[in-house]
């Protein structure tokens, strides 16, 4: 195995964990965890904790519940 890792160095000021998130947001920890499930935030496994990128969090957007509306012709 190489040491000549090309891997650039991880900035964890830039990770919070999903209990910060839901405090961050207003929701709770379970509905930060559905939307990692569904992959709409960033996350990092560090030391067995899931981390969860901040700018993801701080500009994450609601998607509009229900069906498109159809455009009368």
């Amino acid at each position: 195995m190489s040491t000549n890792s090309k891997i650039a160095p991880i900035d964890l000021s830039e990770w919070i964990s999903l209990a910060e998130a839901a405090r961050v947001r207003g929701v709770t920890r379970q509905a930060v965890s559905k939307l990692v499930k569904q992959g709409r935030l960033r996350t990092l496994n560090a030391g067995g904790r899931f981390l969860v990128h901040r700018e993801d969090v701080s500009s994450f957007t609601k998607k509009l519940a229900g069906r498109p509306k159809s455009i009368d012709k």
